[in-house]
């Protein structure tokens, strides 16, 4: 039996998540909302949660088994339990964070991970060294990953921040990890980087918080972070860059704005689209794709939601059950009042883009003929596409599909290679 700070964690917590995960197989929608928190309950309506469920499994088939539940203890009175689900098409995990008194503080739907993710065959281990530090910004504190090479020299260095949600330090998607991937090429190019968990991976309640934004979840760590590389005795403290991917992409003029000793830009398929127009976008790519995989049921309530987006009648009091994700009011007012290309433009900065060309998520039509269209005039802006790559930039061919991501790969060595020259003729 484990324990968590003040409470045993025994077969309660554990028959309770299994109960959930039963309630889920049954489309029990309403039982499993009853048991959110007040604030899981603020951000996730049953309507969202039906959507969510209905897709991943639409993407995977008829369920075949549930597997022995896995706990770990998080925090005092808190435990994190994964309970497996078996599904014909391929398995999936349903991540619960359960208090004491058996509340659902968190949900979470992951693929599977029965495969460990490997070095990238351009990352040489004997390269560099590895290090833990803490970003400090205000009130709330993250961990992170500082990637050092071993050799010795002054060169660039890159904070790396990753997509919308709450990702980690790596950007862990399925048994892949691209900031990873990533840190290790770029350090065996004698680049030092470092990459850090989002503080809605860190708290998954921070999303929560009244006035939470996009910039709450971005800037204060990576500034902090700037500044911490620019005391490294392997970077030259006026050659550190800011890389973002896909919404890390697009706030990166904004981290870049608030910290003006940052010096350039490296944005890989940062979007520019509105959000929740991409998302309606990219929901009738997978209908094309993977005929099934959403219903029509949670288009429609997709759509609703996104419409209360673009009313002029949204305002921080609006619920976030009435909006796309579950992202707060003020989340969207700030996605909404934000253009990442004027941002840009504001600059005096040199940047480089990168696209992937089978990118249905960001898309060179919808997205970068925007970066393109707002930096022509720029001669220090770079640009370029990758045709052969996916959204995590993993090299392939055909239409992309998330099921895509559910398989290991690692980001295209073309890509860490046109980062590592551009960062080298960038002085």
């Amino acid at each position: 039996m484990r324990k968590v700070v003040g409470m045993e964690l025994g077969s309660t917590l554990v028959t309770t998540a299994t109960t959930i995960v039963e309630m889920l197989r049954d489309e029990h929608f309403d039982e499993v909302a009853a048991l959110f928190a007040p604030p899981l309950r603020a951000v996730v309506s049953t309507d969202a949660l039906r959507a969510a469920w209905t897709a991943e499994i639409g993407k995977r088939g008829p369920i075949t088994g549930i597997g022995e539940p896995d706990a770990k203890p998080v925090d005092a009175g808190l435990a994190r339990i994964g309970v497996p689900l078996h599904c014909e098409h391929g398995d999936l995990t349903v991540l619960m964070s359960i208090d004491e008194g058996g509340l659902l503080q968190g949900l979470q739907l992951a693929p599977a991970t029965s495969t460990a993710w490997s070095p990238p065959p351009y990352a040489d281990p004997a390269a560099f060294t590895e290090h833990e530090v803490t970003l400090d910004a205000g009130s709330s504190a993250v961990a992170g990953t500082l990637t050092r090479p071993t050799e010795p020299g002054s060169r660039a260095g890159v904070v790396l921040l990753p997509g919308g949600g709450p990702f980690d330090r790596d950007e862990t998607s399925g048994p892949n990890k691209p900031l990873k991937d990533l840190a290790w090429g770029l350090a065996c190019r004698g680049v030092t980087t470092l990459r850090f968990d989002k503080i809605t991976h860190t708290r998954r309640e921070a999303a929560s918080v009244p006035g939470f934004t996009m910039s709450d979840e971005y800037v204060p760590h990576a500034a902090a972070a700037v500044r911490l590389l620019q005391r490294e005795s392997t970077v030259d403290s006026e050659r550190v860059f800011v890389l973002g991917h896909s919404m890390g992409g697009k706030v990166a003029p904004r981290v870049a704005a608030a910290e003006p000793s940052v010096a350039g830009l490296l944005i890989l398929a940062g979007d520019t689209q509105p959000m929740h127009h991409a998302a309606m976008r990219v929901a009738r790519h997978l209908a094309t794709v993977v005929p099934g995989l959403l219903g029509q049921d949670a288009v429609d309530l997709f759509v609703r939601q996104a419409a209360n987006v673009d009313s002029p009648g949204l305002s921080p009091a609006t619920p976030a059950a009435d909006l796309p994700f579950g992202f707060s009011a003020s989340y969207w007012l700030d996605l909404r009042g934000y253009d990442p290309v004027a941002t840009a433009a504001a600059l005096d900065k040199p940047m480089l883009i990168l696209q992937g060309g089978r990118d249905y998520q960001v898309t060179v039509e919808d997205d970068l003929s925007r970066w393109q269209a707002g930096l022509s005039d720029r001669p220090d802006v770079t640009i370029h596409v990758h045709a052969a790559d996916d959204h995590l930039f993993f090299p392939g061919a055909g239409p992309s599909t998330p099921s895509d991501y559910e398989k290991p790969d690692h980001v295209d060595r073309a890509v860490v290679d046109d980062i590592a020259d551009w960062l080298d003729e960038t002085r």
